[in-house]
């Protein structure tokens, strides 16, 4: 079966919250209504944000809104480099990667080749 990942990028399955079932996971967490990328993705079928051919993630609104940036923030992730390895290796070589390193996100000013 293969992880579940946030419409951002980011693997739910290694979320601290989800592992304490406090967080059902992106798709299915109404409390996250306020996520823009969340529900951009719902409203286009897509999985996430590495499926999108609307525009170039730097020039998205959603993706880099002030909300995202703060989330970003706090969980020192790199969603870009998430949504850009997951284009480039595909979901189920990414969800792999990312479960065996336990971690939820790339880290920022990390080697982002996480095996």
């Amino acid at each position: 079966m293969a992880c579940e990942i946030a419409a951002c990028g980011l693997v739910c399955d290694n979320c601290a919250r989800r592992r304490k079932g406090k967080c059902p996971g992106c798709r299915q967490y109404e409390k996250a209504a306020w996520c823009g990328v969340r529900r951009c993705c719902i409203e286009h079928g897509w999985r996430s944000c590495a499926e999108c051919t609307r525009m170039p993630l730097e020039r998205c609104r959603d993706f880099n809104s002030f909300m995202s940036k703060v989330f970003a923030l706090l969980f020192r992730s790199d969603r870009r480099g998430c949504i850009e390895r997951i284009r480039r290796v595909g979901y189920e070589a990414y969800g792999a990667e990312m479960m065996r390193s336990g971690r939820m996100n790339r880290p920022v000013g990390k080697d982002n080749n996480v095996r």
